[in-house]
């Protein structure tokens, strides 16, 4: 078929009539800001107008239906001939928009005959977004994995190294596996990078064509690659060494080369939001142990002496930013420590500072010390495995292996859990997520909550944010959201729920924030005799077959925030008609996005489905960002036993506005000293 016949085609079936649905789950919350509406509503349409865009996306979907017509008389070998003879063309015109409609329509029907399963328009919609270097936001449970191998396998035929990016190891993994057939019907090569590969093999599965990894890992292999490279990292010094490596025999038969990644071409970025944003605020921080892993003297000395200070006389705490700041006066009493002069009688019972240490190292470390004792917290922040401290990831709910904290905070919160010292760790390289992915010569996202961060994503990555259309209008009843005044009456209200839906038959899905709310809710459906199952980061080894369960009749699911990302809940044999999946929120997050996520799980795909929020006054997003107007609020709850519905509603929106301002100012502030170490970097000559 001609490029003139299929946009014609196109044009008639834009003209009359819709080709899947052009609703959304959910509505934006109301503070999103002007500019967001501005450039979602002329800014960015006006652009893809002045680039004579018969690439918009419901044109390449039309398209893209037009050119499947006689694909599925094809043979297995006709068909992909026909793929790979549009590899010439997709160069020569950059992912245009006739040929990649073409390519489309083939991958479509080339993944009914290979996996069982075709793309639905939404996911065509999402793909060519995706191909131009688009942030796709598809709500929850829309495909965006099975929609990701369009432009994934169109960029690899034309030859960009691909890098999808996921969460975790688990779901890079799966989607490999499964999306692999699909890939190698094109003769396309895909393969996944999880924690504990060796370097050799990831290099082996960075050779491939498509490459499934987890943010972190790809973002620690590529400072890997730069500290291997040390100063011959610029293309230049590389393009030398290769021209010259023959004849100085740097890179025999024999020789490994020094790095695993082949470039940075290609990025496409599940749960996107997730990596861009919240994971932003920290940076990545390649370190190696040094020393002897003896504890030091000044470790023991802070802990110590941080146990006997007091807030508000010797330091003040910022819980929302997570820090500790030592009072003028403190700091002046640490200097005069030092000086074996200085020994007051009421001072008999401290210990004295170590005689080695500085003024300026005794400070900071007595200031992490107090960060340690009040501000991280064990079974939130972090969990004691085998003898040994465990980070958990607020934003996923999982453990991070072989992770530690900078600046010997690690190393304090080991000696506070009275466990054998780790040793200290030294940087070796560092970078933000803001700098790595603006580092890929092309760059797409998905996720299904981008709104509320649009402007960050766009101003920070340089991506356009687009909605795409449900595949199916959606079922989702909201049961409404109720605020108690304290944890105690929060949990005796969510077990008496949970006991409601589980006499009926229906399925619940209960989500916590932290590893100890999970295991205190557990405690209490064992005296109320309800049968359950607990998913944290102490117990995660069946995530997918536990998720994978949630969703029949009568199973009660305890999981923390966002265990279980990425897995479908399939509804079982009846469960439909009881209403579907039913999911209690019990703690509002530092932002709406992960809220909207979570209520997600449930009415995917057409299935029917129910949520509601039951929260407390106590609840840590209310006491740490909003304790002013939470306060004032309390005496309506003691009154009534519970916050009006409006109450609630004004002290969750100011809470999340003020979290979320915070942790935009944490990643500002993290990408500006990124970029002056950088630069100081580079003065020195030695680059990253």
């Amino acid at each position: 078929m001609s490029e003139l016949a299929l946009l014609g085609l196109a044009a008639s079936e834009l003209a009359h009539g819709r080709p899947y649905l052009e609703r959304e789950e959910h509505a934006p919350p109301w503070h999103d800001e002007a500019a967001v509406w501005l450039w979602h509503s002329v800014a960015w349409p006006v652009w893809r107008l002045t680039r004579g865009d018969s690439r918009s996306a419901r044109a390449v979907v039309a398209m893209t239906r037009a050119a499947a017509e006689g694909l599925g008389a094809l043979d297995d070998a006709a068909l992909r001939d026909r793929g790979r003879a549009l590899r010439a063309e997709l160069r020569r015109t950059r992912f245009g928009a006739v040929p990649s409609a073409r390519f489309f329509a083939i991958v479509r029907e080339a993944a009914g005959r290979v996996i069982g399963q075709r793309h639905y328009d939404s996911q065509v919609h999402a793909g060519w977004l995706l191909l131009q270097g688009t942030l796709a936001e598809m709500a929850t449970g829309e495909g965006k994995t099975f929609a990701a191998t369009l432009p994934a396998a169109a960029a690899a035929l034309a030859g960009l190294p691909v890098h999808v990016v996921t969460v975790n190891d688990y779901l890079a993994a799966r989607d490999a596996q499964t999306m692999a057939p699909l890939y190698n019907f094109f003769g396309l090569r895909c393969g996944a990078v999880v924690h504990g590969q060796t370097r050799a093999q990831r290099r082996q599965v960075y050779a491939g064509d498509i490459t499934y990894c987890s943010n972190k890992e790809l973002a620690f292999d590529y400072l890997r690659d730069r500290t291997a490279l040390g100063d011959r990292a610029s293309p230049l010094h590389r393009a030398v060494e290769a021209a010259t490596a023959p004849a100085s025999g740097r890179s025999g038969a024999g020789t490994e080369p020094a790095t695993v990644l082949r470039g940075l071409s290609f990025a496409i970025v599940d749960e996107a939001d997730s990596v861009f944003i919240d994971e932003a605020r920290t940076p990545l921080i390649l370190s190696a142990t040094v020393g002897d892993g003896q504890r030091p003297a000044v470790v023991d000395w802070a802990l110590a002496r941080a146990a006997s200070l007091r807030e508000g006389r010797d330091y003040t705490a910022e819980r929302a930013l997570m820090r500790v700041r030592l009072s003028d006066a403190m700091r002046s009493r640490v200097e005069d420590e030092l000086d074996p002069a200085y020994a007051p009688a009421h001072d008999a019972l401290w210990p004295a500072p170590p005689a080695h240490a500085t003024a300026r190292e005794c400070a900071e470390k007595l200031t992490q010390a107090l960060v340690a004792l009040h501000l991280y917290r064990r079974d939130q922040h972090y969990l004691v495995v085998d003898g040994k401290v465990q980070i958990v990831d607020e934003s996923t709910g999982r453990v991070m292996a072989d992770r530690a904290w900078e600046r010997g905070l690690h190393q304090l919160i080991e000696a506070k859990e009275q466990l054998q010292a780790s040793g200290e760790r030294a940087t070796l390289a560092r970078i933000t997520y803001q700098r790595f992915f603006r580092r890929y010569l092309r760059l797409a996202g998905m996720t299904g909550t981008a709104t509320e961060v649009a402007r960050e994503i766009g101003r920070i990555y340089r991506l356009p944010v687009s909605r795409v259309p449900l595949h199916r209008p959606s079922l989702w009843r909201d049961g409404g959201a109720r605020c108690l005044r304290d944890a105690a009456s929060k949990w005796e209200t969510v077990v008496a729920a949970v006991q409601h839906r589980v006499q009926r038959g229906q399925p619940v899905l209960v989500g916590t924030r932290t590893v100890q709310s999970s295991e205190e809710l557990s405690k209490r459906l064992v005296a109320a005799g309800i049968e359950h199952v607990v998913l944290n980061a102490k117990h995660d080894l069946d995530e997918a077959a536990i998720i994978g369960r949630a969703g029949q009749r009568g199973t009660v699911t305890v999981a923390t925030n966002m265990a279980g990302r990425g897995t479908d809940i399939a509804l079982g044999e009846g469960v439909a008609a009881l209403g579907g999946l039913h999911v209690i929120l019990t703690e509002y997050h530092d932002s709406p996005r992960v809220d909207r996520q979570f209520f997600g799980r449930a009415a995917r795909q057409g299935d029917p489905g129910s949520g509601q929020a039951l929260v407390a006054v106590d609840d840590e997003l209310f006491t740490v960002h909003a304790p002013g107007l939470r306060r004032w609020l309390l005496t309506l709850a003691r009154r009534r036993g519970a916050l009006p519905v409006v109450a609630l509603a004004l002290l969750r929106r100011v809470a999340q506005i003020l979290a979320e301002w915070r942790s935009r100012a944490m990643r500002m502030e993290s990408l500006k000293y990124d970029r002056r170490l950088a630069s100081l970097l580079a003065f020195s000559g030695r680059g990253e």
